[in-house]
């Protein structure tokens, strides 16, 4: 679900097709900035990446004509939506319907201009009062009709460079490689409760990887992907005093922030969202109620796949966050 993070921004993972019509669509992080009149997309969390790095593509939101469900343009895409953008049509999936209706309200909202009714052969100069960044308040825009979508465009010269990097108006730049976001693994005779992709603070190091993290009755372990078989470290929940949302997440400068406090460490963990961020803090909570309480029941342990808002889901074709498979494993340390 699309989240404000410190800044004020509003952010996410969704799959974009960056390539037009290529049907492959890649796991992207994005940013909705109304101050900087932009929607940038990084590879990852730009807080996990390393200082400096550039983001994958961008779209001026005055680019942005309407934003809206794709279903019957994308049957096979499965919570799928579109943006116009000029002549071009950018396809973006959401993880669920809910997660599309609020990503396609919050960019409509953000791109909504009033524009004065013109000729199509007429071009217009419009004073749109739009609150900027750095005190700019009146900014002139220049409205173009380009095969029947408006394009408004600044016709004073930038001054985003005085308070801050401008956008490049190239759309995109193409990707050189991607998360590991493949498929998930078949489901296994293991009783896993959730599963998916979070980023943990190193022991010795510390620094941020991201790692793919399995709960299952007895323990929470993480692996370097989906794709392995053996743990980088399981944990025995029997080991584990609580988990909750981190007190340090400000020091510590992260988003989505909880902590697994055991007898020996405390593991700091980054969630992609803050819904996701609550629903490990159930799963682990509840998993570890049903584990200790009076007797190991069916029933006991349906109540923590409950509480886990559980990851057996969707994912199937999709690059997706779930997966099921935890075994017992000696500790191997990160």
């Amino acid at each position: 679900m699309p989240y404000v993070d410190r800044q004020n921004r509003i952010c996410g993972f969704l799959d974009i097709e960056e390539n037009e019509n290529s049907g492959k669509f890649l796991r992207r992080y994005f940013i909705l900035d109304t101050r900087e009149d932009s929607f940038v997309w990084y590879m990852d969390n730009p807080q996990n990446l390393p200082s400096g790095s550039s983001r994958v593509g961008a779209i001026k939101l005055t680019y942005i004509s309407k934003v809206s469900d794709a279903t019957k343009l994308r049957p096979k895409a499965e919570f799928c939506f579109v943006m116009n953008a000029g002549m071009r049509k950018y396809f973006l999936q959401a993880n669920d319907q809910q997660d599309l209706v609020e990503w396609v309200n919050v960019l409509n909202k953000a791109i909504k201009i009033t524009v004065p009714k013109q000729s199509d052969s007429q071009p217009a100069s419009d004073s749109l009062s739009r609150q900027g960044d750095c005190g700019k308040k009146q900014v002139s825009y220049r409205t173009d009709i380009v095969g029947g979508v408006p394009i408004i465009t600044p016709t004073q010269k930038e001054e985003v460079n005085e308070c801050g990097e401008s956008l490049d108006r190239n759309n995109l730049k193409r990707s050189q490689s991607h998360l590991p976001y493949s498929a998930p693994k078949p489901p296994s005779d293991s009783a896993v409760i959730k599963a998916g992709y979070c980023v943990k603070q190193g022991a010795v190091m510390k620094n941020w990887k991201r790692r793919y993290f399995q709960l299952d009755e007895n323990t929470i372990g993480y692996f370097k992907s989906e794709l392995e078989k053996e743990p980088l470290r399981v944990i025995p929940l029997k080991e584990v005093h609580k988990v909750q949302e981190c007190k340090q997440s400000d020091i510590m400068m992260r988003d989505n922030l909880f902590e697994i406090v055991t007898t020996s460490r405390t593991f700091y963990v980054q969630a992609d969202s803050p819904e996701e961020m609550h629903s490990w803090i159930k799963a682990v909570s509840g998993a570890i109620v049903a584990q200790r309480g009076p007797g190991r029941s069916s029933s006991s342990m349906r109540q923590a796949r409950r509480l886990s808002n559980p990851c057996i889901q969707r994912y199937t074709s999709r690059a997706g966050e779930c997966s099921t498979y935890v075994g017992s494993h000696a500790n191997v340390p990160s």
